[in-house]
């Protein structure tokens, strides 16, 4: 059993990577816990998230945590991305609405600040031009030397879609937005692929557990880890 730190504090994330781990045929050699599993956790620092990509945060974030708590540490960095925007909202997708700042609003608030801001700069795009992608990628580190790290694998799982329009914009039902009530972010106005009928927010948790960007990311992950670790790549921390 090959132990992996997942580096957040929110246990719901953790929980939806071990069910996504649970769901593959080849990953029940994988074991998942969070970052407030470990003791000593609050004396974690949360790194600056300083890249302009998806990969340079996810990596950014897997090498620090390695280094903090010793340990083999996956970390995520993910987003939409919109082709009618030049994939705005990208790596501020969180915080899109003040343009990638923090400024202290809840998630609730925020969420609905990005999702009209997307929705106010979609204005006029006919559906063809709608396209758009969940992105998520998966970096894995190790630690090294004493308080280092170094980076073992990267992958990119994609979720493809198209976003909605606001009632007044359209009389087809099927593409109003925004719908549904299990997803958060930007999921009410994201039609899945390959239909473009259901939003994210409409798809059930197992559902999304087989075709979101972070399941297609775990997807590719699992023969990497694998290959690195069947190869004989240091497994200091693992908790083999």
């Amino acid at each position: 059993m090959i132990e992996l730190v997942l580096a957040t504090g929110n246990p719901h994330k953790v929980e939806e990577l071990r069910a996504i781990f649970a769901s593959l045929p080849d990953a029940n050699w994988l074991r998942v816990i969070g970052l407030k599993d470990l003791p000593g956790h609050e004396k974690f620092h949360e790194p600056k998230e300083t890249g302009t990509t998806f990969e340079q945060n996810a990596s950014i974030k897997a090498v620090s945590y390695a280094a903090q708590t010793g340990r083999l540490c996956l970390a995520d960095d993910s987003g939409l991305e919109i082709d009618a925007l030049n994939k705005r909202p990208g790596v501020i997708s969180s915080h899109y609405c003040t343009h990638g700042e923090e400024t202290g609003l809840t998630r609730e608030v925020r969420d609905q600040a990005n999702n009209n801001r997307v929705l106010f700069e979609l204005q006029g795009v006919p559906i063809m031009g709608r396209g758009a992608r969940f992105v998520c990628v998966i970096a894995l580190a190790e630690p090294h030397l004493p308080g280092e790290a170094r980076l073992l694998a990267r992958v990119r799982g994609e979720f493809e879609g198209r976003i909605g329009f606001p009632a007044h914009e359209t009389d087809v039902p099927s593409l109003v937005v925004p719908r549904g009530s299990n997803g958060f972010g930007y999921d009410p106005l994201f039609l899945a692929g390959p239909e473009f009928v259901r939003t994210g927010a409409e798809l059930s948790a197992s559902e999304k557990n087989t075709v979101s960007h972070r399941a297609n990311a775990a997807r590719l992950l699992v023969p990497r880890l694998r290959a690195l670790f069947t190869d004989g790549a240091s497994l200091s921390g693992s908790g083999m």
